[in-house]
């Protein structure tokens, strides 16, 4: 058998031959299908196109969630939502419900397992890769036809190694780790490539900035990215009483990688990626004084428990700055009790903060928080593209949620490390 990449190893254990390379077409199972309030009526709509009947052969596998808009603003979300809502309990599926939290993160908290498969409507859906699943998005009707079939067909992608050695310094987090990545590799450097993740730096991340860093492997245009399970892998899924779905899975040493992209930790700083795209990065000492309107903590990308314990020691006994608008949205209903129960909730209350129900919030641009023309927004998500927030006459720059808290406290983007 020849040495397998991680994005090999996890699709050839899912087909009949189980072993699989780079370029091949296959069919593989799968053991997640997911979507969402945004996309979910357009997949429903497919299902009854098809004339699928049931899903009853895979309902333990697929989960629904409403999580865009929370709680829906205008009577048409709310018709979405019901669509989902009633469909999911029509046929006995799993419902992930309003302020539970966003899809990608609830999957990483309560299904996606190591060497798992998974497969949603939604661009994002490789978040779950920071567990060592193989974890993509795809469009309505192959999700229809995944979940009733609960197997569907992929393009074996090429891999690329970002390999990461040295240690990510004082104020710097994973999040600067993939905006530096993506200004390598622009927005579509990888596109339908596997990005895999290794080094020194990426063994002592914890599983919370991994989360990170798959989630914006879609943004260099990757198929998925993909990090080893370990110790730290094993430590997360405890965490969430899924200690028993660990398994070790890692690439073999002499698999072979379309190129390989070596990052030095040590050399970092913070990272931000200006107007108006991911990849527009520069270090936080170039863009220092930018005077900004608005603030957002939160989305897919950020706003675990991590990021929020980081955030609430830089705003302690802090308050954001006068006039500017401050909205904090955990990414899940755990990490919001979690919040509350640790006192974060009233540190970011004193601090003048907005904290809303969990779900994706401004970064999805449908509900609350929507910028003024002309404001410039800065936010912890993935995106920054002219519109992404809910207006295209606003500005958005990304960062770090440390980036984005000692930003709101000087009302200019302001580098992290004076605080902390």
């Amino acid at each position: 058998m020849a040495p397998k990449t991680l994005a090999e190893k996890i699709i050839g254990s899912h087909t009949a031959g189980g072993e699989v390379s780079a370029g091949e077409v296959v069919i593989v199972k799968v053991d997640y299908t997911f979507s969402h309030d945004a996309a979910g009526p357009l997949l429903i709509n497919q299902i009854q196109k098809l004339k699928a009947g049931t899903l009853e052969d895979s309902k333990d596998r697929t989960i629904f969630f409403i999580d865009h808009a929370v709680p829906s603003p205008t009577k048409e979300l709310s018709n979405d939502q019901a669509t989902v809502r009633n469909f999911s309990m029509n046929n006995g599926l799993a419902l992930s419900d309003a302020g539970n939290g966003i899809c990608h993160q609830v999957m990483a908290e309560d299904y996606t397992s190591p060497g798992d498969l998974v497969v949603g409507t939604d661009s994002h859906t490789c978040t779950s890769g920071g567990l060592g699943a193989f974890a993509t998005g795809m469009g309505a009707t192959d999700i229809a036809v995944a979940m009733k079939l609960r197997k569907t067909w992929l393009r074996v992608p090429e891999s690329i190694k970002i390999k990461v050695d040295g240690t990510l310094p004082r104020g710097v987090f994973a999040k600067d780790l993939i905006l530096k990545t993506l200004s390598i590799l622009g927005t579509d450097g990888a596109t339908y490539k596997s990005m895999e993740f290794e080094g020194k730096a990426i063994d002592n991340l914890d599983v919370y900035g991994r989360l990170t860093l798959t989630n914006m492997a879609v943004e260099a245009g990757a198929k998925t990215g993909i990090i080893a399970s370990d110790e730290r892998t094993l430590h997360y899924l405890k965490e969430f009483g899924r200690a028993e779905k660990y398994v070790e899975i890692r690439a073999d040493d002499s698999a072979t990688y379309e190129s390989e992209i070596p990052i030095d930790a040590d050399e970092l700083e913070p990272q931000i990626a200006l107007p108006s795209s991911p990849d527009n990065v520069k270090p936080v000492s170039d863009v220092t004084g930018v005077k900004v309107s608005e603030v957002f903590i939160g989305s897919c990308t950020n706003t675990r428990i991590e990021d929020m314990r980081t955030v609430a020691r830089i705003f302690r006994s802090r308050e954001k700055a006068k006039g500017l608008k401050l909205i904090v949205t955990p990414s899940s209903q755990k990490v919001y009790v979690r919040c509350l129960r640790e006192g974060i909730l009233e540190t970011l209350l004193a601090a003048g903060a907005l904290v809303t129900p969990a779900g994706c919030g401004v970064c999805f641009g449908a509900l609350g928080g929507i910028p003024a023309d002309n404001e410039v927004i800065f936010s912890s998500s993935n995106r920054n593209f002219p519109g992404r927030t809910g207006n295209p006459r606003a500005q958005t720059y990304l960062g770090s949620p440390a980036t984005a808290a000692a930003t709101a406290i000087t009302g200019e983007i302001t580098d992290p490390r004076e605080f902390l």
